[in-house]
């Protein structure tokens, strides 16, 4: 088995031993739960679902590109939200990301997430090279 830690501008990583943004695995890129964050590590205040869903699926294209993908490579998401009410502003952010064959995907309301401004958290897994969806 061939474990890579992937990094990209676009997903700051943490402070160091706490957890990878990415990995990439025999081919399987596992990406952390993204949050729209900025470079500060200080939540994005005063953003709704969709600003926050359009910051987060570009941190994880960024890390999917960096570790040799593109979003049509992405086979799997899964998404945290506060208020599911609201889910359709992530979806709508979703299809800016994804086109033709979208991935799998699951929805979880949570009560809560790393703090009160966060309203989305989203990860992703992606298949990269022979086999893509493309």
């Amino acid at each position: 088995m061939t474990i890579k830690r992937v990094t990209s501008p676009a997903a700051p990583e943490p402070p160091p031993e706490r957890w990878s943004n990415c990995l990439l695995v025999d081919g399987i890129a596992y990406v952390s739960g993204m949050v729209a964050r900025g470079d500060d590590v200080k939540a994005l205040a005063g953003m709704d679902e969709y600003e926050q869903a359009k910051v987060i699926f570009g941190k994880i294209k960024g890390l999917i590109e960096a570790a040799g993908g593109t979003m049509a490579d992405v086979v799997k998401i899964i998404v945290y939200v506060v208020n599911i009410k609201n889910n359709v502003k992530v979806w709508a952010a979703r299809r800016e990301f994804f086109t033709g064959n979208f991935p799998t995907s699951t929805l979880v309301e949570v009560r809560a997430l790393a703090s009160p401004e966060i309203l989305v958290e989203i990860e992703a897994i992606a298949h990269i090279g022979k086999g893509s969806r493309a």
